[in-house]
């Protein structure tokens, strides 16, 4: 999944949020050396309202001292394991939260909870149709709590507890699944399972295409985006009337917990949904013996061609992005042009699966002093306000390691960064790097399979590849986009239409923006997200998405007669 380049100005005008993210981004976000203990944001408004009932946990006051103890969900009670994690603050190290270790001992309740529902689901169009309804509610209920200025800062302080990004990278992350949760309100939802009919042959006869739920269903998703992406996805296969096993990445699990408490609050059934814990073997151990009839994964590649043969073919995959821009000839709003490429690179410290990955620019842009824009740009940032920050899946060694090998490739040179974050606390588990740009020539990249492999790997962090090109070269540079294994997102920032038109006709990413405001991070609640070129592709946020990945097609044809009262047996055939 991420994924969204979020404006600051457009959250602070939200009048409904303005005094928050007010309060929110006045205060000191880096705690490396003690622990805010202000809960002001939290706890100035409790006594005068309830919107917060739903939590069993404050995000500002999680500290070693403090430690929150999460739960599994199975079978409608929250359970704790006879073993627990306790996971380290990625700002100062400290232990904060325990998070249930699931052992393959303790996974038989899952198994039976996801066996027990049927393959046509809770629900489908025949089968309990006032559940459509009843998830009409729920969204208009949730949708209402999670708009309210403390439940949303609620959240947004907890993302950045466990995924540290800056504030309005984090509200922005509630924004769009509350918008989601509107979207989906009131008869929304049984708008998803909208049917159609085609006429028969003789009188009685009459075809219905219907969209049918798989039943029992798994998602599994990583800890960049914890509340949009599992919300969103787990939300989509419940409306379609599957029962899902919902895993999150461990190191940011809480924050959905937090999501599921919230939905128990307005009205959602506590049986419709699991919600587990554990390490990587446990939970494919899980899959193996429960057999949920379809799997969502969103997260590395590896992980997903290894689950694609473990579960023989049934799963929907969001999975990493080498995502590129190609910077089109015609110059224009270059400050602009700029701006979003910084957003695209480093925004979440660069955590993104659709983060920009590489950068083609034509060569009318390299001679504007581009890249200098952009090293201006990337020096603003700043680990105080977690505009840049740990990286949770990559050491500093291990792409300080990676540059040297790029630097290694005849002509490549570091633009900017390359250096560790000083002045921090940030445990060596982690990664804490610049914001950091290389520069390899096109034709070196394309030299041979080494160097295009070296060129292409993905860096989950504040990383990008810098390359050039002539107007003769984009042959070059669409070959490089063709050999690229993943097809996630990708931007073509130009307003030259034939230009448009060349590199939008060969290419296929799932996810494309196209014109001088193109980004490669976005996914808002109002448009398709997802990979493209694999019918594996899953995609997110959108009824279109959601019909693709949590239900399939049934054809019900009815065949009531009357039959005439002249028909005779006919010849065999």
């Amino acid at each position: 999944m991420q994924r969204c380049v979020v404006k600051a100005a457009l959250w602070h005008c939200n009048l409904r949020s303005r005094s928050v993210v007010a309060k929110a981004s006045s205060r000191c976000l880096h705690t490396s050396s003690a622990h805010l203990s202000d809960s002001a944001l939290l706890t100035e408004d409790r006594a005068s309202n309830a919107s917060l009932s739903f939590a069993s946990c404050d995000a500002e006051k999680l500290s070693g001292e403090q430690q929150y103890q999460m739960h599994n969900l199975v079978q409608g009670k929250w359970q704790q394991t006879s073993k627990s994690i306790e996971l380290l603050d990625p700002l100062n190290g400290e232990k904060f939260i325990s998070v249930p270790d699931t052992s393959l001992e303790e996974i038989l309740p899952f198994v039976q909870s996801l066996r027990a529902c049927p393959k046509s689901g809770l629900h489908n169009p025949l089968k309990n149709p006032e559940r459509y309804l009843l998830y009409g509610e729920v969204m208009a209920k949730a949708a209402h709590l999670l708009k309210q200025p403390q439940v949303e800062t609620f959240f947004a302080r907890l993302i950045q507890r466990v995924s540290p990004k800056s504030f309005a990278q984090a509200v922005g992350e509630v924004v769009v699944t509350q918008k989601f949760l509107e979207n989906f309100s009131g008869d929304q939802v049984r708008f998803l399972a909208r049917s159609f009919a085609v006429p028969g042959n003789h009188p009685g006869q009459l075809s219905t295409g219907m969209r049918w739920p798989y039943g029992p269903v798994a998602i599994i998703t990583p800890f960049n985006f914890p509340l949009e992406i599992p919300a969103l996805q787990v939300l989509g296969a419940l409306f379609m009337g599957n029962k899902p096993i919902l895993k999150v990445d461990s190191k940011v699990s809480i924050v959905m917990e937090q999501f599921v408490r919230l939905l128990h609050e307005c009205g959602m059934p506590l049986t419709d949904m699991d919600f587990i814990n554990s390490d990587g073997p446990v939970m494919n151990k899980l899959l193996l013996e429960a057999e949920p009839k379809t799997t969502l994964f969103t997260g590395s590649s590896k992980v997903a061609e290894k689950l694609a043969v473990d579960l023989k073919g049934r799963v929907k995959l969001e999975d990493a992005g080498f995502d590129w821009k190609i910077l089109g000839p015609d110059v224009q709003h270059e400050d602009y042009v700029a701006w979003v490429c910084d957003q695209d690179a480093y925004a979440c410290s660069g955590q993104k699966c659709s983060a920009q990955s590489i950068l083609f620019m034509h060569e009318n842009w390299a001679k504007q002093n581009f890249v200098e824009k952009l090293k201006n740009l990337a020096a603003r940032r700043k680990l105080d306000d977690l505009t840049i920050g740990p990286v949770l899946t990559v050491t500093t060694e291990l792409v300080l390691d990676h540059i040297e090998n790029l630097l290694a490739i005849p002509c490549a040179r570091l633009e900017f960064g390359g250096k560790p974050l000083t002045n921090h606390n940030i445990p060596d588990v982690y990664g804490a790097l610049e914001p950091t740009a290389v520069f390899v020539p096109l034709k070196e990249i394309l030299r041979n399979e080494e160097n295009f492999a070296l060129a292409t790997t993905e860096i989950f962090g504040p990383f990008q590849l810098l390359t050039e090109y002539k107007h003769e070269d984009l042959p070059l540079v669409l070959e490089a986009c063709e050999r690229m294994h993943a097809h996630l997102t990708a931007a073509v920032v130009s307003n030259d239409v034939l230009f448009l038109q060349e590199v939008l006709s060969n290419t296929v990413n799932g996810t494309t923006y196209a014109g001088i405001r193109a980004r490669t991070t976005g996914a808002p609640q109002n448009h398709w997200f997802g990979p493209a070129g694999d019918p594996r592709g899953a995609g997110i946020g959108t009824p279109e998405a959601i019909k693709l990945v949590w239900s399939c097609h049934r054809e019900i044809i009815q065949d009531v007669g009357p039959i005439p009262d002249s028909w005779k047996t006919p010849h065999c055939t």
